[in-house]
């Protein structure tokens, strides 16, 4: 007896809850994310933000977040290109950052903040890129 197995072939979407989507929406946006389609049967309300032609990231609002928040997700991740213009924007939203630059073989940029509601976000950069300026090591 032959059993077919399935085939992960990556990550598909994460969805945030928030309290406020217009913010949620001016923060993504602002980081690179753009609204595109949602399905109109959806319930609730909430918008669909896309990197290329992928709804990447669902938002669900405004809602208020609830207490007892489900499972153990730390954070999302995703890959960037760009650093010195993402440490700009997230400057001069006032978002603090924390930077790192993970040893070879990895090498590559990690950049972690939150979102104004408190999801943790990860951009991830080549670690060719430059660095933004002013950053050191500590």
């Amino acid at each position: 007896m032959t059993h077919e197995r399935h085939v992960l072939k990556g990550m598909d979407h994460f969805t945030v809850l928030t309290p406020d989507v217009d913010a949620t929406r001016a923060f993504y946006e602002a980081l690179g994310f753009a609204v595109g389609p949602r399905p109109p049967d959806l319930p609730g309300a909430g918008l669909w933000l896309y990197v290329s032609d992928k709804p990447i990231l669902h938002v669900i609002g405004p809602m208020p977040l609830p207490e007892n928040r489900r499972g153990m997700l730390d954070h999302m991740a995703f890959r960037a290109t760009g650093l010195p213009a993402a440490a700009r924007a997230l400057d001069s939203m006032g978002v603090a950052y924390r930077l790192q630059r993970l040893a070879d073989p990895f090498g590559v940029w990690q950049m972690f903040f939150e979102d104004p509601f408190g999801a943790r976000v990860e951009f991830d950069f080549d670690g060719a890129e430059e660095a933004p300026a002013g950053w050191s090591p500590t």
